[in-house]
């Protein structure tokens, strides 16, 4: 379990610095405008439109000796490696295109990498809880990755596009650390057992898909709520920075955070064994909903009540990280007992565009309309309509989205009974 989770932290390394720390860099150290980084993100996610699906497809219709999730997750580690490296470090003339060019690559090799990682993970365990336990792990693991994400960065720093940064570093150890887990991932842990009966073409397939409410429900809600995390997860340091007047608290905070995240992985998993998975989830976004409304009251320089409720948002975010998987995993049974194929990649290459895309609202959208707010990241201080709507969108935009994704969710079909049943159904085929 351990090895197969053990390259969750260099994957997490790569995806919270794309989201958090690129723009940033990219924006306040190189230069480039808010609107022309946006455009250049919000284009590497309509690539993923595309990748994912196939990617998925590849992932669940290929079959070689070596085993059809270890072989697309083995090939894909170089590439992923080597454009998050060129990514990290770019030259300091480096323009929308080098963005561009470089995210759509690690894209490819992230979503790669991804899906077949996350099938394998899937189906290590056929059991309601066995899964819990599998998506924590795999989870925590994640969280160490992001944690060196947010340390070596602002360790080291990289307000210097020229010399040796902290995100070039970051760079270098993904290069190195992505290969060498990947690897022991692959020789250590088995290839799963699959209990597919037949094959299904596309048109098929797409049917099921379609007709998997569980599903359905599933990715609209772990879409809203990943936008609810995405948009505050992009404006992070903008908001420390600018509305908070707390500059030199940026990297402390958002390590603190994702710290607390760590706690919240066995307490969300303690949860799901009380009340279910699906209600554990809700009852945080709840919380998280109701922990997170007063930031944008918060007056400058207000420390200790931003880092509490970083402590409590954190805790709960363990939850988000933990459970949704455990519960796309079950999800996953209801298509495999209807059409007799177990299609995990096709179905996580649909989580992983829903991330993706949820994750890209907050650059795509979000950043565009804070300029027109009269939000400038450079400029110093920012006019009052520009923090206020920074305020707003940071905060009270995401809860709405998490409200939505609480209704969705709390009434959800599949508990433990209902999986029970479906394994059943399963394995006796």
């Amino acid at each position: 379990m351990i090895a197969y989770a053990l390259p969750a932290i260099p994957l997490a390394a790569l995806t919270l610095p794309l989201y958090v720390l690129v723009p940033t860099f990219y924006t306040e150290t190189l230069g480039l405008s808010l609107a022309s980084v946006g455009f250049a993100l919000l284009l590497v996610r309509i690539f993923d439109a595309v990748s994912d699906p196939l990617i998925g497809w590849a992932a669940d219709r290929f079959r070689p000796r070596f085993g059809r999730r270890r072989t697309l997750f083995a090939i894909s580690l170089p590439l992923t490696a080597i454009s998050a490296f060129m990514l990290f470090w770019p030259p300091v003339d480096a323009g929308v295109s080098w963005l561009a060019g470089w995210g759509l690559l690690l894209s490819l090799g992230y979503t790669a990498a991804l899906i077949p990682f996350s099938a394998w993970g899937a189906e290590l365990a056929t059991d309601y809880h066995g899964r819990s336990r599998i998506t924590a792990w795999r989870e925590g693991l994640t969280l160490v990755g992001t944690l060196i994400a947010i340390a070596l960065p602002f360790a080291i720093g990289f307000e210097q596009a020229s010399g040796l940064h902290g995100l070039a570093v970051l760079g270098l150890v993904i290069l190195i650390a992505l290969p060498l887990f990947g690897a022991t991932a692959i020789f250590a842990t088995p290839e799963p057992v699959e209990h597919s009966r037949m094959r299904v073409d596309l048109k098929a397939g797409l049917k099921h898909l379609g007709r998997n409410w569980p599903f359905v429900r599933l990715i609209v809600a772990f879409f809203l709520n990943g936008l609810a995390n995405g948009i505050p997860a992009t404006l992070f340091l903008y908001f420390v920075s600018a509305r908070l007047g707390l500059p030199d608290a940026r990297g402390p905070l958002l390590f603190f955070y994702f710290l607390c995240a760590i706690a919240g992985v066995p307490l969300a998993a303690w949860a799901a064994r009380r009340v279910g998975k699906h209600r554990a989830w809700c009852y945080a976004m709840l919380a998280a909903c109701i922990a997170f409304a007063p930031a944008p009251l918060l007056p400058e320089g207000s420390l200790v009540a931003f880092a509490i409720i970083c402590a409590v948002t954190g805790l709960l975010l363990g939850f988000d990280l933990s459970l949704p998987p455990a519960i796309q995993a079950d999800v996953i049974d209801v298509d495999t007992a209807s059409s007799g194929e177990q299609r995990s990649g096709t179905y996580f290459a649909a989580w992983s565009l829903a991330t993706k895309l949820s994750l890209a609202g907050g650059v795509g959208i979000v950043f565009p309309a804070l300029a027109m707010f009269g939000f400038d990241p450079g400029a110093a201080p920012g006019s009052t309509q520009g923090l206020t709507a920074l305020a707003v969108a940071y905060a009270w935009v995401p809860i709405g989205a998490k409200l939505i994704s609480i209704a969705i969710m709390w009434n959800f079909p599949l508990d433990e009974a209902a999986q029970k049943s479906l394994r059943s159904r399963i394995e006796a085929a």
